[in-house]
C-alpha cells in the first residue's frame, strides 16, 4: 500500500502494517518467517519519525543513541570525520537497518548519519530493542540472520573495491545504488563513498556517458547499460 494511501488508515492498522513491512526487510524469503504475534509485538514497539534534510539521525559524541532506524522514505548519508575530510561510508535507502549492530555490540555508533532528503524512519528505542529479541526468538533468529547478511555484503564490498582502477570502482558503485534504473546522489556524496576528487569522480562519468553506458542529470545518474557497467565492474 503506498504511504499516501496509509494516511488514511486507523494508527494501529498503520502501525501493523509497518511492522510487516519491517519484518520482509530484516529477512529474506521463507527464512525464520514471524508469526501473527511477532509481527504484533514489533508493532508495539516501533515509532514513525521524520527527519528534514540534513538533520542528524544517529552518530555525533554526546548526542544518545536514539535506538534502531529502519528507513521507510528518503535516504541517509553515513560519513565519518578523517584528518582529510569527511568520507561517506554508505547511503541507506528504503528498507535498510542501521544502528542495531552497535546496540548489539554495546559500542557508540562509529560514524554520523544524516538525512540526505526528506526522510521518514521507523524507530525501536534501545530498550524496546532489547525486549524484542528477548521476548521473541523468531524476531530475534530473523534480525541477526538480517545482520550477518548486511556485514557481508559490506565485507564483499570492500575487498571488491581492492586494487581496482576507479572505473572499475564507480561501475560497481553505480550499479549497487541504482534504484529503477536511477542513482539519485549528488557526484560530492559518489566521490566521497570512492575516496576521490569530485573532478576525477567527474572526468570518469562523463567518459562513462560518452561509451553511452549512462545518462548525467542534476543530483542523478540514469543507468542506460547496466550490463555492461556489471562487466566494466567485473573486469
Amino acid at each position: 500500500m503506498p504511504r499516501a494511501d496509509a494516511a488514511h488508515l486507523p494508527p494501529r492498522e498503520r502501525q501493523i502494517r509497518d511492522a510487516a513491512w519491517i519484518a520482509r526487510c530484516v529477512g529474506r524469503g521463507a527464512t525464520a518467517p514471524l508469526g501473527p504475534e511477532d509481527v504484533i509485538a514489533l508493532a508495539g514497539r516501533i515509532s514513525p519519525r521524520q527527519f528534514r534534510r540534513g538533520e542528524r539521525i544517529l552518530g555525533d559524541a554526546g548526542a544518545g543513541q536514539p535506538g534502531v532506524c529502519i528507513v521507510r522514505d528518503g535516504h541517509v548519508e553515513l560519513s565519518v570525520g578523517t584528518p582529510r575530510g569527511r568520507v561517506v561510508v554508505g547511503v541507506l535507502r528504503p528498507g535498510d537497518v542501521d544502528g542495531d549492530v552497535p546496540l548489539l555490540l554495546g559500542i557508540p555508533v562509529p560514524y554520523t548519519a544524516h538525512a540526505l532528503d526528506e526522510t521518514v524512519c521507523l524507530v525501536l528505542s534501545p530498550a524496546d530493542f532489547e525486549s524484542l529479541l528477548s521476548q521473541h526468538p523468531a524476531v530475534s533468529r530473523r534480525w541477526l540472520s538480517s545482520v550477518a547478511q548486511r556485514l557481508a555484503t559490506s565485507h564483499g564490498r570492500l575487498i571488491s573495491l581492492l586494487g581496482r582502477p576507479l572505473v572499475a570502482q564507480l561501475a560497481g558503485l553505480l550499479v549497487d545504488e541504482a534504484e529503477d534504473g536511477k542513482v539519485q546522489l549528488p557526484q560530492r556524496t559518489l566521490a566521497a563513498m570512492l575516496g576521490v576528487a569530485r573532478p576525477s569522480l567527474n572526468k570518469v562519468l562523463k567518459d562513462l556517458e560518452r561509451r553511452g553506458l549512462v545518462e548525467l542529470g542534476y543530483g542523478s545518474i540514469r543507468l542506460l547499460d547496466e550490463a555492461g557497467l556489471r562487466s566494466m565492474r567485473d573486469s
